[in-house]
């Protein structure tokens, strides 16, 4: 079982732009994780409508390991709200645009290659 890191962009009061969140979320499978992780966002303020400055309103920015939730204590099926901080501890691939096969074709590759 692995699970991803979910980045989702809310719209907080006072503040001039979304900002963006993190969640660590216990589902293998992306599109659920990322609905996970709207919901979860939903109680800090209003999930932004469209991109903003190139970054979507929620994204899977990484795949999380079965060793890496165990580690970090993330259940299957649980949801772990990571903040506003980039959470480096919690990437271990990230997902590469290849242009060469066109804007929604993404790679999985280790972190640091």
């Amino acid at each position: 079982m692995s699970g991803w890191l979910i980045g989702v962009m809310l719209e907080i009061v006072g503040e001039p732009a979304p900002l963006r969140h993190y969640f660590a979320v216990g589902f293998a499978d992306r599109a659920k994780a990322e609905w996970t992780a709207l919901d979860a966002a939903a109680v800090f303020g209003f999930i932004a409508a469209s991109p903003f400055e190139g970054q979507e309103p929620v994204e899977a920015l990484s795949m999380i390991s079965t060793a890496k939730m165990k580690r970090f204590g993330l259940a299957a099926g649980a949801v772990r709200v990571l903040g506003r901080v980039y959470p480096r501890n919690w990437f271990e691939y990230v997902i590469i645009d290849d242009p060469d096969r066109g804007p929604y074709q993404r790679e999985l590759r280790p972190r640091g290659t």
